[in-house]
């Protein structure tokens, strides 16, 4: 099995340095889908159900491993991950996909459109080393599609946006590009969104597909589970489940890249613990007041530095507290078995 074959399945460089020679005998397998008790991946010769080495909770779509045909016996570290802190009071990141090229972010041209969400799906993007994609879909239904794409292409110089109608094949086809040659396309949004028709689309599948609410433009679930599915063009698309909850957590970085202009603004105030809340010197509200910057996006930022710096500390925090329990659980075990003399049973 060389690399050039399995590049078609998103093999790359990165996966085959990784390689060591205890590895002779085993298949690069991407996996597809996550079970309780197994995953299914794909590989050159086709489908395979493998049992896990660790946790199921270990593994996300997009992940390549080392299979023995029956355990997947290694994961390989990928080329990046879409995390979020994971829903609810549970205190840890969540990894969504891996070793994705392109995530596309999928908003429709109505009441789901939001900017501060966007914002925070390119931050996403950055940090898991990929490129974004924003997909406007329903542009059919909007009184003016247009004021919709333009603002989409002022939130960032990183965003590449498209405006689309998703039961349009033709239409559909203009995203071959970010889902061709192994190339691995993420869709991700709201329900209702059009992110399932999408799917049908580029797959040749026929998922079912449900309406939204006209009081909120919002839809229920249709799809239910992450799953890596081959497309027409000859790449790989990830469909996710709508998200109610995106916090973000460890995206500093991708933070920094969405709002790069009001961050090389900061470094031009007269004080560097400049708060950007009237401090004389100040270039950001110097540039609000210009008209060059929108105060609404630098309120943004600062509320995402906050959350991802928060999150961020509780995350470090409840890793701390779960390292210092195996220590004293150690330390315990070790403890007891100490004790012990050669007449002891266990």
């Amino acid at each position: 099995m060389t690399d050039e074959t399995l590049t078609g399945l998103g093999w790359s460089d990165h996966f085959a340095r990784q390689l060591t020679p205890e590895d002779t005998g085993l298949t690069p397998a991407r996996i597809a889908e996550v079970h309780r008790d197994r995953l299914r991946a794909v590989t050159l010769a086709g489908q395979a159900d493998l049992l896990p080495s660790e946790s199921t909770g270990t593994y996300v779509v997009g992940d390549w491993v080392l299979s023995d045909a029956t355990h997947a016996v290694r994961r390989l570290t990928p080329t990046g991950d879409i995390t979020r802190r994971a829903a609810g009071r549970d205190v840890r990141i969540q990894r969504i996909a891996a070793n994705v090229d392109t995530l596309g972010i999928v908003t429709s041209c109505n009441a789901d459109f939001n900017v501060a969400r966007l914002e925070r799906y390119l931050a996403l993007a950055h940090s898991g080393g990929c490129l974004p994609l924003i997909v406007l879909t329903k542009p059919d239904m909007a009184e003016d599609a247009d004021t919709y794409l333009r603002q989409t292409q002022r939130l960032s110089p990183l965003v590449t946006a498209i405006s689309l109608n998703a039961r349009d094949p033709e239409e559909v086809a203009r995203l071959t590009p970010w889902c061709k040659n192994g190339q691995t396309l993420a869709l991700v949004g709201s329900s209702g969104v059009g992110k399932t028709t999408l799917r049908n689309a580029l797959t040749g599948g026929d998922a079912a597909t449900r309406g939204i609410r006209e009081d909120d433009a919002r839809g229920r679930h249709t799809t239910t589970n992450r799953s890596l599915a081959p497309t027409l063009a000859g790449g790989w698309l990830i469909d996710t489940p709508g998200m109610r909850e995106l916090q973000l957590a460890d995206v500093g970085d991708g933070i920094s890249a969405v709002f790069d202009d009001i961050e090389e603004l900061a470094l031009t105030c007269r004080f560097r613990n400049c708060a950007h809340e009237g401090e004389p010197g100040c270039a950001v509200q110097a540039a609000i007041t210009a008209g060059d910057l929108d105060a609404d996006r630098l309120t943004r930022w600062g509320k995402l530095l906050r959350e991802d710096r928060h999150n961020s500390e509780s995350v470090a925090e409840a890793r701390a507290r779960g390292k210092a329990f195996n220590r004293v659980v150690k330390e315990a075990v070790s403890k007891s078995k100490r004790k012990r003399t050669p007449g002891d049973t266990a």
